[in-house]
């Protein structure tokens, strides 16, 4: 075991391509498409979820412990399996670091990590902590796919660009947009949807959540208007999500193009392999009321501007 440990703490980690986006914008999927290339990989839902010791034990819960998994996402009945590519920021609440995602568990209380979307809330003592446990854990995760090129993805890290830069100086993006009326009420349904399957209280204050996903919103496109100047312009792409499901392939070799990856061709046929699987795959589609619509305007008017789409009024 100290062998493993001193191993982990040596392996180098490669700039990683860190997606970028609300929740229900779309990063699953763009998250997905990039790992479609050989060169690529991610921390899998095994990893976030055993995030202290799956170097040692993910052979034994593939085999013995496949059927504590959904096969479908509560929120939008995509995909889930051990082998699926997850958000980090599982294992970083697992890990114990201040996160949002502990608020999946207690929906009914105040913020347990309040300001740990954007790190804001974090001490100096606690932001230093918070920046060795994700490197030690990216290093477990380079360490598992040796010679790939991590794609890591969580909503939250959108937030978080400065920190995520000191970290990774040549790091590279992909910000993905979605209307923000259509993602005000896929958010809201997500969240209903993991308090109800996995909260450890059943949500009783739905304006609650109502309010966290403009809270939440605000602090992320705040803080990502402020910080994005801050990544290298050849570091940066934008893309919209209305894009990426009318042309899975043609979109992602636009980001290919734009950060300059490498073999974008070899990579083709696994994308319209992937492509022609989801196709009949039906979006849950929400309807809001006059009332919802001026209420997002009152909140989120300006972003929604800077983001590229109309204010619906």
């Amino acid at each position: 075991m100290r062998h493993l440990q001193e191993e982990i703490a040596h392996t180098p980690v490669t700039p990683p391509i860190f997606v970028l986006g609300h929740w229900r914008t779309g990063t699953t999927l763009l998250h997905e498409l990039l790992i479609q290339d050989p060169a690529h990989a991610s921390p899998t839902t095994l990893h976030c979820f055993i995030p202290n010791h799956f170097l040692i034990s993910e052979s034994f819960f593939k085999k013995y412990l496949w059927f504590l998994i959904a096969e479908k996402r509560p929120m939008d009945n995509m995909a889930l399996g051990w082998d699926m590519p997850q958000e980090d920021e599982f294992a970083l609440a697992l890990l114990g670091e201040p996160s949002p995602y502990t608020d999946i568990a207690f929906p009914n209380r105040v913020p347990i990590d309040p300001g740990s979307l954007d790190l804001s809330g974090l001490s100096p003592q606690q932001l230093r902590r918070w920046k060795r446990t994700f490197f030690r854990f990216l290093q477990a995760v380079q360490m598992r796919f040796r010679g790939q090129r991590l794609v890591l993805k969580s909503p939250p890290h959108t937030a978080r660009i400065r920190v995520l830069l000191e970290l990774f100086p040549d790091a590279q993006f992909v910000h993905i947009r979605r209307n923000p009326y259509e993602l005000f009420a896929s958010t809201n349904n997500l969240w209903l949807s993991l308090a109800r399957k996995h909260g450890l209280q059943t949500p009783q204050h739905e304006d609650q959540i109502r309010e966290k996903v403009f809270q939440e919103f605000r602090v992320l496109y705040d803080r990502y208007f402020s910080d994005c100047d801050q990544i290298p312009k050849q570091n940066l792409v934008e893309i919209r999500y209305e894009d990426l499901a009318a042309d899975l392939v043609g979109e992602t070799e636009r980001v290919y193009d734009a950060l300059q990856l490498p073999d974008f061709e070899a990579v083709r046929p696994q994308l319209e392999a992937f492509a022609a699987a989801r196709k009949g795959y039906e979006r849950n589609k929400w309807s809001l009321s006059a009332a919802d619509h001026a209420e997002i305007q009152s909140h989120w008017g300006d972003l929604i501007e800077k983001l590229g789409y109309p204010v619906e009024r």
